[in-house]
């Protein structure tokens, strides 16, 4: 078989598979947002308007990482940049959660970005995520932290701390030098130059925007369909980002699946109530699952383009 039928045959395997993992989880939430016992309402604008911020927030992140790549001394058109995240962020339908960033270090190999700045800039991308989201939690959850129970309080507050070092670190070209190759699978890092410190800050800001943009979606969506429920903006936001990084670290759930839900019901529901509280944990769920989707398929149904453009 030639080597390129055989390229194109391997593309559409992984593509299937994915694509079981992503219709499962959907069909999944959508039976337990389903069965919920709780009156809802069904206000289109609060929704339509909470999954543009989504896309919104992504726009930032790939800018984000772009911003880190170019910073590498690399060149990536933002068209390029958001197929790449587009599509690897399937992959954390997949259990084990290496998937997302191993697609995103491969597709962005193929789209002519140096292998350790592929490496480099996916692991940095991940420190950022979890510093500003926890510079979110710290500075806006502190209601619904009082709420969360003192094991998850202690956990949460312990990663604000290591998360503050390690913002530190990602500020000091010498300290991220160090970090970066001393992680797993970053040793080609070891001769290659670091970003900038202007990519991270930008990087970093666009992570908080999107954090930002994160929570206020899901406090949309609670205006579209739990209009009496009455959640708080700047809690739902700080509660929505600590779920979705505990959710990212439980290593073999994909997508955090079950987990995030409940730590964003622990934490809101002496704010809000328990009902709510789970029904909005559902339906954001599924409202961020049908956001990947809508921005990965029309990188899917596209012919790519030059090898510059995406693999």
């Amino acid at each position: 078989m030639p080597r390129k039928a055989l390229a194109l045959s391997g593309q559409i395997v992984v593509m299937v598979i994915v694509a079981w993992f992503v219709v499962r989880a959907f069909s999944r939430q959508w039976t337990e947002f389903s069965t919920l016992d709780l009156q809802l309402g069904w206000d289109s604008w609060p929704l339509l308007i909470g999954a543009l911020t989504i896309w919104a927030g992504y726009a930032c992140l790939i800018a984000a990482w772009r911003a880190v790549v170019v910073g590498w001394g690399q060149s990536l058109p933002f068209i390029a940049s958001a197929r790449i995240w587009a599509l690897a962020s399937l992959g954390k339908y997949v259990p084990g959660k290496v998937w997302a960033i191993a697609g995103m270090i491969v597709l962005a190999q193929r789209a002519g970005i140096r292998p350790p700045v592929a490496v480099g800039s996916a692991l940095v991308m991940q420190l950022l995520a979890f510093a500003t989201g926890s510079v979110v939690v710290s500075l806006v959850g502190a209601a619904a932290l009082e709420g969360a129970g003192p094991g998850l309080q202690l956990g949460l507050r312990a990663l604000s701390v290591v998360t503050i070092v390690g913002t530190i670190i990602l500020l000091n070209p010498k300290w991220l030098g160090w970090l970066l190759t001393r992680l797993p699978g970053a040793m080609a890092l070891q001769q290659t130059s670091l970003p900038s410190r202007a990519s991270v800050v930008a990087g970093a800001a666009a992570n908080l925007l999107a954090w930002g943009a994160y929570g206020v979606a899901v406090w949309l969506l609670a205006r579209g369909l739990l209009p009496e429920a009455g959640f708080p903006l700047l809690e739902t936001i700080g509660a929505f980002a600590a779920a979705y990084m505990i959710g990212f670290l439980v290593v073999l759930v994909p997508g955090g699946l079950g987990v995030r839900e409940g730590v964003f019901v622990v934490m809101m529901q002496g704010v809000a109530g328990l009902a709510p509280a789970t029904a909005l944990a559902v339906a954001s769920r599924l409202l961020f699952t049908l956001t990947e989707i809508g921005v990965a398929v029309p990188f899917l149904i596209v012919p790519r383009g030059t090898s510059r453009d995406t693999a």
